[in-house]
């Protein structure tokens, strides 16, 4: 029953994955369009700068849920509810503390806007009230919404995500809503405030009924916490590689807006709002791949893990070929037809940001490896990541503006995902030399290349206006990565043996 059990929820966490990624996508993309019209592009871009100020108090965070977690799957795997009442203590009482830290930090923080926004054109009354109250709606999660970590670890994140999705998609209609009809900045901003309420609320309520047993205080996870030296280990080493990836996706706004300006940061987002949404949409297809990598691992049989860390690469390369060809082709006349054409920022950020996804596409299965392996040891890498990605940023902000901030995170990733993370995994887990996998690495990209450029040659020839209509978007989206995805597939089943048992299983699956 159990495995039974398992599987329930993993059917129950995919299905409400994907159904909160398409209404959210819809709602995400009529609703931005509304804001920049109703709200102008000065107000989007300042309320996505002052969501990324905070998210760098956050930083203080990072690391201590995953390492709570993976504490929680032997106690729930036995039913120690004990052992689970303990943990979620000593989280809850490591968490406050670090709410009351952010709540410091955030206050201290405050003072330093006037000099953070020199020249705007908002009131510092919109400004301090969008500010603390993203502040006190990042503060929930410290002192009340911290009890979430036991449902994603009970594999019960479904929970999670329909009362959080459905949240979120309520308070964004209602401010569409504001913006449309009244324009007001401080209605739209008091629904944020309102959503982080409401959420607390209707979440917990839920908690005490899955876990009516659950009884946690903050007094004895104090009086606890010394018997759990594992969270600290544990978090350190998680922390300085989820700061690396803080870094890469937070940072970019706010030097675009040093470096260019607020407008520029809203028109930034357009881009990165399309590519977030694919990521998210490829990430809850893989996903479900990184508990079985640990299994296998476990069993030990290397050849089997060659294999199917190839396999897996195979996959991704095929996904981030699609998503990369389609982004390439698709996005300036989506963006066209959005928002219009003098939303359209220059080629060579859509180039940058293409060859940032791809890394980061396939980077999932070294890192799922990685994992696997507990190879998270070597905390130099992010730190030099970090410093690559900032040193690059700013230097090629002061000489280039937007394409040169961007430029750091390609070189960073290229640096550290693309040759070392991949070299570590070959040394210290397959103990293989890195030859084998730069040999078909390369391999791999070079089939995407090339049927790329194949593709452009064919569509160069061929009249279409995709930014006619959404129609006409559609039907050439379809057309144009299907025909790629189908040209590289078939180049890769006959080239890799990995790719092709992939085929050959899937479809015995299917049968």
């Amino acid at each position: 029953m159990p495995h039974e059990s398992r599987i329930k929820k993993s059917l129950l966490n995919a299905k409400a994955n994907l159904l909160f990624y398409f209404l959210s996508l819809i709602v995400s993309f009529f609703s931005r369009k509304i804001f920049l019209s109703a709200l102008g592009d000065e107000f989007v871009g300042l309320s996505s700068t002052l969501g990324n100020l905070l998210n760098f108090l956050n930083l203080a965070e990072l690391g201590i849920g995953s390492a709570i977690g993976y504490l929680l799957y032997k106690p729930l795997f036995a039913d120690d509810r004990k052992k689970i009442n303990e943990t979620i203590a000593v989280f809850g009482y490591i968490y406050q503390r670090i709410g009351f830290v952010i709540l410091g930090a955030g206050c201290a923080l405050a003072c330093f806007l006037p000099f953070i926004f020199p020249d705007t054109p908002f009131s510092y009354g919109v400004i301090y009230f969008a500010y603390f109250s993203m502040l006190a709606s990042s503060l929930f999660s410290y002192f009340f919404n911290y009890k979430q970590t036991l449902l994603g670890a009970d594999q019960r994140n479904y929970v999670v995500t329909i009362y959080y999705q459905s949240a979120v998609i309520v308070k964004t209609l209602l401010q569409m809503a504001v913006a449309y009809y009244t324009g007001n900045y401080y209605f739209w901003i008091a629904l944020e405030l309102l959503l982080g309420i409401f959420y607390a609320f209707i979440l917990n309520v839920k908690i005490k009924q899955v876990y009516p047993w659950l009884e946690e205080s903050s007094r004895q996870g104090k009086q606890l916490f010394k018997n759990y030296p594992e969270v600290i280990s544990y978090t350190k080493q998680l922390f300085v590689h989820k700061l690396a990836v803080f870094v890469q996706f937070q940072t970019s706004p706010l030097l675009i807006y040093a470096f260019v300006s607020l407008k520029t940061v809203a028109h930034y987002g357009n881009y990165t709002i399309i590519i977030d949404k694919i990521t998210h949409f490829v990430n809850n297809l893989l996903s479900g791949t990184n508990a079985s990598v640990g299994n296998l691992i476990a069993e030990g049989d290397t050849k089997k893990i060659q294999s199917i860390f190839w396999e897996l690469m195979g996959i991704r390369f095929l996904i981030a070929g699609c998503v990369s060809f389609g982004l390439l082709q698709l996005t300036e006349p989506f963006i066209t037809l959005w928002l219009g054409e003098n939303y359209i920022l220059p080629y060579s950020v859509l180039i940058l940001l293409i060859i940032n996804s791809l890394i980061n596409y396939t980077r999932g299965a070294v890192d799922q490896f990685l994992y696997g392996y507990g190879l998270f040891y070597d905390t130099w890498a992010p730190v030099a990541e970090i410093g690559i990605n900032l040193t690059v940023s700013i230097v090629g902000g002061s000489l280039w503006g937007l394409p040169g901030i961007l430029l750091g995170n390609t070189t960073s990733l290229l640096l550290i995902v693309c040759i070392w993370k991949p070299y570590f995994l070959y040394s210290k887990g397959f103990k293989k030399p890195i030859i084998f996998y730069w040999k078909k690495n390369l391999a791999h990209l070079f089939i995407l290349l090339f049927v790329g450029g194949i593709c452009r040659e064919i569509l160069s020839l061929i009249p279409s206006f995709p930014q006619k209509s959404f129609l006409h978007w559609g039907i050439y989206g379809i057309a144009t990565v299907t025909g790629y995805g189908l040209l590289c597939g078939i180049l890769f089943y006959i080239c890799f043996a990995e790719f092709r048992f992939f085929i050959h299983r899937f479809i015995k699956k299917i049968r």
